[in-house]
């Protein structure tokens, strides 16, 4: 066993084989830099995110592109978070390092550690997309239906399990103290971070849905009977020519005849050159 133990401390980093031993040096300003990072990248996206909820600053700035304001929001957490992780390894590295910490099942642990929170990590990046992992739903992007699958089916918040995990296994591979102090710090700010996103988070959909709900709930537009009612124009028809009864002189003319349908105008013609015929023969017998 000591034997195999010494040829694994050959395969170890010089930073772990020549550093001090010891518990935290509290001393190193690299320790604070980390902590100052730590603390500030969750109440960074918390509050320029709930300022985007409620007044739209980013979307109005970038003209009602709400998709390129939560991007920019993105590439900006991307990149705290990998400064962060820079701040933490070189703030370990000028830590010192606990014999207890260089056993090799250790540094197995920490290997499955590793793998672990990064398929958390992952995984929830995939299932939530880069608008659903990057509080797209502040900006209104709202998702369709609550993610069940894994790793949401595993735990409540698999993103920051899977990160807190990443930081333990780091702190354990280099073998220092210091590390477990600030994988645990790196917790309980998520956890803090936690008590106001999910209850924002929740209040954001509950809206949504109170919303949708009020639009199925409004009346039909009414529609009065006028208005399906066609229009029907009454066209009086005067009474033609052809109504008159056509008789001799002598016998009395009916003041007003009754109304007849309209004919066309070839027989309106006609009746009217016959009647002008027969006044002509009964003018030719009188004066016979």
């Amino acid at each position: 066993m000591t034997e195999w133990y010494d040829r694994l401390l050959n395969f170890m980093p010089t930073h772990v084989k020549g550093a001090p031993q010891g518990w935290i040096d509290v001393s190193q300003p690299s320790l604070w830099f980390a902590v100052a990072s730590i603390l500030f990248n969750p109440t960074f996206w918390n509050v320029v995110a709930q300022n985007e909820y409620r007044r739209k600053t980013m979307t109005r700035m970038l003209g009602g592109n709400r998709y390129l304001g939560c991007y920019i929001l993105a590439t900006t957490i991307f990149s705290l978070g990998l400064f962060r992780d820079h701040l933490y390894q070189e703030a370990l590295k000028a830590q010192p390092v606990h014999t207890a910490l260089l056993h090799p099942f250790v540094r197995v642990v920490a290997g499955v550690l590793f793998v672990a929170g990064s398929v958390f990590v992952l995984t929830s990046m995939w299932a939530l997309g880069i608008t659903g992992t990057y509080l797209g739903d502040y900006f209104g992007i709202l998702m369709d239906a609550m993610v069940t699958g894994f790793p949401f089916n595993v735990l409540n918040n698999p993103m920051y399990v899977g990160s807190t995990l990443n930081f333990i296994a780091v702190a354990l591979w280099m073998a220092r103290p210091a590390g477990l102090f600030l994988s645990v710090l790196v917790w309980i700010v998520y956890k803090i971070a936690l008590q106001y996103e999910e209850p924002f988070t929740a209040n954001i959909y509950k809206e949504a849905a109170a919303k949708k709900g009020a639009q199925k709930d409004q009346p039909a537009p009414s529609v009065s009977m006028a208005t399906l009612k066609p229009s029907v124009t009454t066209k009086t028809v005067p009474p033609s020519m052809d109504s008159v009864d056509v008789t001799p002189s002598s016998q009395p003319q009916p003041t007003h005849a009754p109304a007849k349908a309209k004919k066309s105008s070839a027989s309106t013609a006609s009746t009217t050159t016959a009647r002008r015929a027969y006044n002509t023969r009964s003018q030719a017998r009188k004066q016979i």
